[in-house]
């Protein structure tokens, strides 16, 4: 139900050119973050240089999707504007990539 109507959200409200987002609404090109995972298997982001920026997830693509979800909200970036800004985070040595589609361009 839920990507059902996520579905119809997109067809409403395309995405932006993640570039654009970033440089419209003054987002950092790249971001630092502290990440811990708790016993029993979720991973909880906070960011240092973004005071009360904090999320979690349970797996890799949903921490790629509540990363961004939270640095969106965090500077006001609206939901009809963009879901996805950062497509990869590096862990360590590991990179995690968005296994999604990104909009590049304006449809």
């Amino acid at each position: 139900m839920i990507s059902l109507l996520q579905s119809a959200f997109r067809t409403i409200f395309t995405r932006e050119d993640p570039l654009q987002v970033k440089h419209e609404y003054k987002l950092p090109e790249s971001i630092n973050f502290s990440l811990r995972v708790t016993p029993d298997g979720w991973f909880v982001v906070t960011m240092p240089d973004h005071p009360g920026l904090i999320t979690e997830a349970n797996s890799h693509q949903g921490l790629i999707e509540m990363v961004n979800d939270a640095v969106l909200t965090y500077y006001d970036v609206p939901k009809r504007k963009a879901d996805i800004v950062y497509d990869h985070l590096n862990v360590g040595d590991t990179v995690i990539q968005y296994q999604g589609q990104l909009q590049t361009a304006r449809a």
